[in-house]
């Protein structure tokens, strides 16, 4: 029971992802509240710059959603793409790491996105799934950002 009351804190106390509105469009009408729509937010690597990773995920309409009580489905997709120059201004990469986390749910859901590295290929990949504390979703989306030859990708 304690370890279910520390991560349920954990996942309270979590700092959000810094995402930048695209845009959206509703999906459903919803006569009282917001309608359910489907958001674009961007997100730059916030260790790789010149990368930007653009997520397209459901958001829950109407009186629960208006108050952030509402589950969000766990279905996204992502596109992350080189808008400038690679490079690698905190130094090392981590194989793997998860570098966007963002609350999908009141307390236990999260849609994630995690780098990989690819060193064959010189390839940054990405992954969006959502987890939840206790029975997390299947579903994801994957992109892969190639980086030029000439810049090798700094492994820890």
């Amino acid at each position: 029971m304690k370890t279910l009351t520390r991560l349920a804190l954990c996942s309270l106390l979590a700092t959000p992802a810094l995402a930048e509105n695209v845009g959206e469009v509703s999906t459903a009408f919803k006569l009282i509240g917001p309608n359910h729509k489907v958001v674009v937010e961007a997100y730059d690597d916030p260790k790789v710059a010149g990368v930007a990773c653009y997520v397209s995920r459901a958001k829950t309409g109407g009186l629960s959603g208006a108050f952030g009580l509402a589950e969000d489905k766990a279905e996204a997709s992502i596109a992350c793409r080189q808008v400038g120059e690679i490079s690698f201004p905190k130094g090392a990469l981590p194989q793997q790491e998860e570098v966007f986390s963002e609350r999908a749910s009141i307390l236990f859901k999260r849609v994630r996105v995690v780098r990989m590295v690819d060193k064959a290929r010189n390839t940054l990949v990405y992954l969006t799934y959502t987890d939840r504390l206790i029975d997390g979703s299947p579903q994801n989306s994957v992109t892969a950002v190639p980086v030029p030859r000439e810049t090798v990708v700094p492994l820890k």
